[in-house]
């Protein structure tokens, strides 16, 4: 996943856990907030040895 894809999906994940904080689903919004931090946080290398 080059960076931009990696940004969009980081984005619109943040972006619905907000919404769905706002409307009171606190457990989806919980687990969109991680999805979000882990994508953001996550190195992936495609080297090839």
């Amino acid at each position: 996943m080059n960076n931009f894809n990696k940004d969009i999906f980081t984005g619109l994940t943040f972006i619905a856990g907000l919404f769905g904080f706002i409307s009171g689903e606190f457990i989806i919004s919980s687990t969109l907030f991680a999805s979000a931090a882990i994508s953001s946080n996550i190195q992936l290398d495609n080297k090839s040895s």
